[in-house]
């Protein structure tokens, strides 16, 4: 009897693989429900996770920077985009930079100008004027999400100090509008006098950002500022940290720099994002709901392969083994069938959303073009994360062996007499 308790592990596993590659049709079967399983679970978190970061970085490249600093009457009256109200009072621009600098975890801070023209002579009524140093930020930053460029299509951006200006390929495509052209234009200085200027076109972008590819003028920002009438001071400060993970510790400390009267908001401040993170109990929810269709998937393809099987356990019955024994035969079977299962999925799982990191999907076409507004690239990648291969492999070989329990336990205390006449 002691020789036998010591052998009956082993001899269990044994007769666990002998029956999974005695049926290949039912062993096929159940690893490729667990499969199916696993690997629309990966796509799935994969997808929400991928847009969830598409979000984040347009917003930290187009709309907030990892720290954003601009004045409290400017934050009050932002959707007209005033340049009357610089920050730190109209302090020098160099000094702000300097101070900011200092702080530790800061990496670079860049001085944005965004104000509102009325164009004339064009189809085209309404444009952005957005005022940066564009060789430093393209250098820092990648202006076009989906190629991981700066976005530049036709040209070049504008030279420092020059009546130049890059725009947009979708507004150049309404507007009519190609390199070598000027666009007349009207907008406010920070002195509320009408500044009429005609900039020279020398580059063609698409950024693949709905907002300033249909209607941005993306001019140089010494030039801007000029014009505006801003002197040294600044309007908007974009500053970006080492890492983007400690930017509530850095936004703390310019504001305490600072002091009251500025507005220094962390990147995860911007309402698009809160609204994201916030929804997200609706994705997990959705998520769960997969989750437990997949479950199901699972679970009523084990129990049909157990029921399949109930003259077989009679048979087990009737040789002498015990109803512990017979439940773990099953749990072996299911165990090492979800693994291979759950192994095939996360494996085709983690191709696609690798493939899918590198050949985004077009969200402008699945949205209709519609989100202009809304701070999200033209294109989503699927997130390629070995934390979720994990988790979904996790899953698949939890359900799947979990779920043999209750219909082999039932189906063990079926007498060897009655399970042999089914």
């Amino acid at each position: 009897m002691t020789n036998k308790t010591r052998g009956g592990f082993w001899s269990l596993i044994t007769v666990s693989c002998r029956n999974i590659t005695r049926n290949t049709r039912r062993t096929a079967m159940c690893v490729v429900a667990v499969a199916i399983a696993v690997f629309f679970t990966v796509v799935m978190q994969s997808m929400m996770s991928g847009m969830m970061k598409g979000i984040e970085n347009v917003v930290q490249v187009f709309d907030t920077g990892h720290v954003s600093i601009v004045s409290a009457e400017y934050e009050a009256d932002n959707e007209y985009m005033p340049v009357q109200y610089p920050i730190a009072g109209g302090k020098s621009r160099a000094e702000l930079e300097a101070e900011i600098k200092a702080v530790p975890g800061v990496r670079e801070v860049f001085p944005r100008i965004s104000a509102y023209a009325t164009l004339q002579d064009s189809t085209v009524k309404h444009a952005i004027l957005w005022g940066i140093d564009a060789e430093a930020e393209t250098a820092f930053n990648y202006f076009n999400m989906t190629n991981r460029t700066n976005g530049l299509t036709a040209g070049r951006f504008p030279a420092a100090g020059s009546n130049e200006c890059a725009i947009g390929a979708r507004m150049a495509e309404k507007a009519g509008l190609k390199i070598g052209d000027e666009i007349p234009l009207k907008t406010i200085s920070a002195q509320f006098s009408d500044k009429m200027w005609a900039p020279k076109i020398v580059g063609i972008y698409t950024f693949d950002y709905l907002k300033y590819d249909d209607g941005g003028i993306l001019v140089d920002y010494g030039r801007l500022a000029r014009l505006l009438s801003m002197g040294d001071s600044v309007q908007q400060l974009f500053i970006y940290a080492d890492n983007s993970m400690r930017s509530k510790t850095i936004a703390a400390q310019i504001s305490s720099l600072l002091g009251k009267g500025d507005v220094v908001r962390d990147w995860r401040d911007n309402y698009f994002v809160a609204v994201m993170r916030q929804s997200a109990v609706i994705f997990y929810a959705v998520e769960l709901v997969f989750l437990i269709v997949a479950s199901f998937l699972i679970i009523n393809t084990v129990i049909m392969i157990i029921h399949e099987r109930i003259k077989e356990i009679g048979m087990m019955g009737s040789l002498g083994m015990t109803r512990r024994e017979i439940v773990e035969v099953f749990f072996f079977e299911a165990l090492f069938l979800s693994v291979l299962g759950s192994l095939a999925g996360a494996v085709l799982g983690g191709i696609v959303t690798f493939t899918g990191s590198f050949f985004p999907l077009d969200f402008n076409a699945m949205t209709g073009a519609g989100l202009k507004d809304f701070p999200i690239s033209g294109t989503l990648f699927l997130e390629f994360s070995v934390s979720i291969l994990a988790s979904s492999f996790g899953f698949g070989v939890l359900i799947a062996s979990v779920c043999t329990l209750i219909p082999s336990l039932k189906s063990a205390f079926v007498e060897p007499v009655e399970a042999l006449r089914r």
